[in-house]
């Protein structure tokens, strides 16, 4: 809440509520929280990654079967989980040859529902 507006010759100061400034300022994430947001943000803002991130929030799956449910080839699935292992929204596991991928945190699945149930409501109102 904005208390009052100054002004003087070359600018309009804005004073905040003290107590508003206070809690901001208490709240605001450090610059490494930043950092990994935006990471985990961006990671999720291709519809590609999400295709793989929604399928595998659903069931761990190889490459091969990935790439065969999502009709993407190897090679691009292969470097769009690299780049989800990244930002940590993924993990892998080995099984003999094959390397089983899988959601990394329960919280991205509530992150997409999130996202999702955001969407919905927007298209009602």
């Amino acid at each position: 809440m904005i208390l009052r507006e100054e002004t003087n010759d070359l600018r309009t100061t804005t004073l905040l509520d003290p107590r508003a400034e206070s809690l901001v300022r208490k709240y605001m994430p450090s610059y490494g929280s930043l950092e990994q947001m935006s990471a985990v943000f961006t990671a999720l803002a291709d519809t590609g990654r999400l295709k793989i991130v929604s399928a595998l929030s659903v069931s761990e799956m190889c490459v091969g079967d990935l790439s065969a449910v999502l009709g993407v080839n190897q090679t691009t699935l292969s470097h769009q989980l690299r780049f989800l292992r990244s930002a940590e929204i993924v993990t892998c596991k080995k099984q003999g040859k094959v390397v089983f991928y899988s959601i990394a945190k329960p919280m991205i699945n509530d992150l997409m529902l999130i996202a999702a149930k955001m969407r919905s409501r927007e298209q009602l109102a």
